[in-house]
């Protein structure tokens, strides 16, 4: 059962260049559900990310609503700390630093060629500052082959996008980002999700999709410092384990066109019991700080306090 409203939606333009992408660009988009930008985003903000995810890995100045993770393999470790230690900063709209990702311009600029117009309003649903520490052996640093709108009460997929940047080189031996071009555009569309079955164990909310064909043509995408992929939510993706001694950072963000979409009931659907364990885990959040345990939380309401207006005003989610 699907989640996607059948409404009808104003039709993004795919047959003229927009404000950055050529034509070209955008069919390619189309046509395989991602595309790579290289050298969007300056080394020198970069730094200003790398520098702020170091003092979060000290402790310092984390906010109330931030969520930093550790691998499941050393969750529980007294001896692996600082950046070997977290390798997540989840929900990060309301950081002063990391924000500015997400608002970037020449980041801004093209999600709104890709689900939008220069005068669209958007909305950062979801940010993530992602660090893959050498594996420890076990692979849990791999991510399953997914597909993000299972973790998403909203709609319409095509007028949501995500920004993916690299900090550093990542390639093939650090686990670079895996992709299924054209995927985005199975029949099939948003697929069964579940826990994978790894030997060495799988992190909180990692779900993979279930009976994943590997026989599928995937492509790696190794980027630079900079290059940003901007990808469908229905894009089948994942990423491999960190087999080198250092160290794979990206920053990410997934973008929601606040013109269009809307929040959609997921009860009944595939997503319900993934749905269920992020307000479990919001939960403990609350009680962390001592908030009252029988709160009502609707999955909805999560997403809408993690919202923020990337530019305009705010209006649907």
């Amino acid at each position: 059962m699907s989640a996607e409203p059948h409404v009808e939606n104003p039709p993004l333009d795919w047959q003229h260049e927009g404000h950055i992408l050529s034509a070209e660009q955008k069919k390619f988009y189309r046509e395989n559900g991602y595309i790579v930008i290289k050298n969007c985003v300056p080394k020198y903000e970069l730094e200003k990310y790398r520098q702020r995810f170091q003092d979060l890995c000290e402790g310092k100045n984390v906010l109330r609503d931030m969520t930093v993770m550790k691998d499941i393999s050393i969750a529980n470790s007294e001896y692996v700390q600082g950046e070997k230690a977290v390798t997540k900063v989840q929900d990060f709209n309301r950081d002063p630093v990391l924000f500015d990702y997400c608002k970037y311009p020449a980041v801004v600029d093209v999600v709104k060629d890709l689900i939008g117009t220069p005068k669209s309003n958007l909305v950062a649903m979801h940010t993530m500052l992602i660090n893959k520490p050498p594996d420890s052996g076990k692979l849990t640093s791999r991510h399953p082959m997914h597909q993000d709108l299972h973790y998403f009460p909203f709609r319409p997929a095509d007028y949501i996008c995500c920004a993916w940047t690299a900090m550093e080189w990542i390639h093939r031996g650090n686990g670079c980002l895996v992709v299924v071009p054209g995927s985005h555009r199975d029949p099939g569309r948003l697929l069964e999700h579940e826990y994978p079955k790894w030997e060495g164990g799988v992190n909180k909310a990692y779900y993979g999709i279930q009976n994943y064909d590997s026989s599928m043509p995937r492509l790696h995408v190794e980027m630079q410092a900079g290059d940003t992929v901007f990808f469908h939510p229905l894009l089948i993706h994942g990423s491999g384990a960190n087999r080198t001694d250092g160290f794979r950072k990206a920053i990410s963000c997934h973008y929601a066109n606040d013109d269009v979409c809307r929040y959609v009931n997921i009860e009944g659907t595939m997503q319900e019991e993934a749905s269920r364990e992020i307000i479990e885990i919001a939960k403990k959040r609350l009680r962390k700080f001592g908030q009252a345990d029988d709160v009502d939380l609707n999955f909805s309401d999560l997403w809408r306090v993690r919202a923020r207006a990337v530019n305009g005003k705010r209006a649907n989610l």
